[in-house]
């Protein structure tokens, strides 16, 4: 692990999967939910065998007595839980409550980045053009490089996914790719060519 202040370490980051999907929009969320889990289980499980840190950032849906043992528990009691058990955050993994869209929010996740040493952060999790875009851009101005696994990321409207996926391509240099092409053992990749000069994104 790299040490505080240097930049050279990366970070995979789960976004709001530990969920009842009890809320507005769950039933179009859920085929998405479902489709993304296999492939973030074993994204999950590439970077703990690598020792790259995963951070769990969560919504508290509203109930700030909660803590986040207490979301895990609610989320496994549900009839979700299926969704929920293959990705369960380990001894070993991060948590950030989280109260708005993106991860940065008033939470501590900068600096935890900073002091796990980290410079390029993986966005996974729900929804695409909700959390994982907001995230995205807070990451983006904030010096970080973003990658998303556009098939560990679920969207309510696919539409709107694609155009998120290419908003976080295009404005803010991040590297959209399939997961199983992301490569814990290497944690700076370039900026794509098509998006070194845009505005906004890396000279």
């Amino acid at each position: 692990m790299s040490e505080p202040g240097e930049t050279d370490g990366s970070a995979l980051v789960v976004i709001d999967m530990i969920n009842t999907y009890e809320h507005e929009d769950a039933e179009l969320l859920l085929p998405a939910a479902e489709r993304v889990v296999p492939v973030l289980a074993e994204l999950i499980g590439r970077a703990r065998d690598a020792g790259v840190p995963v951070i769990f950032a969560n919504d508290n849906f509203g109930l700030w007595r909660s803590h986040h043992g207490e979301l895990v528990e609610s989320a496994l009691s549900r009839p979700h839980a299926g969704l929920v058990e293959p990705i369960r955050p380990d001894d070993d993994s991060l948590f950030v409550v989280k109260a708005r869209h993106s991860v940065f929010y008033d939470t501590p996740m900068s600096y935890l980045l900073w002091q796990l040493g980290v410079g390029t952060v993986v966005l996974t999790g729900q929804v695409t053009e909700q959390c994982v875009l907001y995230s995205a851009l807070d990451a983006h101005i904030r010096h970080l490089d973003v990658t998303v696994p556009r098939d560990a990321v679920a969207s309510i409207h696919p539409h709107l996914e694609a155009a998120a996926l290419e908003m976080m391509q295009r404005n803010m240099g991040a590297r959209i790719v399939l997961a199983k092409e992301v490569d814990f053992r290497g944690t700076r990749w370039p900026v794509p060519e098509e998006t070194a000069h845009q505005p906004g994104g890396r000279p």
